[in-house]
């Protein structure tokens, strides 16, 4: 099981920009552009989260998903606990975070 790193090790880490598909390829393809982080990176990814105790990133989420927690559980590979955090605010995920700006609400204000 992956593990929390220091505070200080978690603002050293860079954000790892989403894989895609390359524009050779979805120029023949109606698939996804995004791949999606492995598991791996997406470990990886949540253990850049400080976990604050006053997170500015819930109230700055209109589907108010309690990101802290979903991150949390992600770090504990424990997917379907994270997938279980969302569904508890947002009763459709998959459109949600297709088109959620994220970059302008949750993590704007973190």
């Amino acid at each position: 099981m992956a593990k929390m790193i220091p505070p200080k090790e978690r603002v050293k880490r860079e954000q790892i920009p989403m894989p895609e598909q390359e524009p050779k390829e979805r120029i023949y393809n109606f698939k996804e552009v995004p791949l999606g982080y492995t598991q791996e990176l997406a470990i990886y990814e949540a253990q850049r989260c400080l976990q604050c105790k006053n997170p500015k990133c819930v109230p700055g989420c209109p589907a108010e998903i309690n990101i802290p927690k979903f991150i949390e559980k992600i770090v504990e590979e424990d997917f379907a606990g994270a997938y279980l955090e969302i569904l508890k605010t947002d009763d459709l995920p998959a459109m949600t975070g297709r088109v959620c700006p994220q970059e302008e609400q949750c993590q704007q204000v973190c």
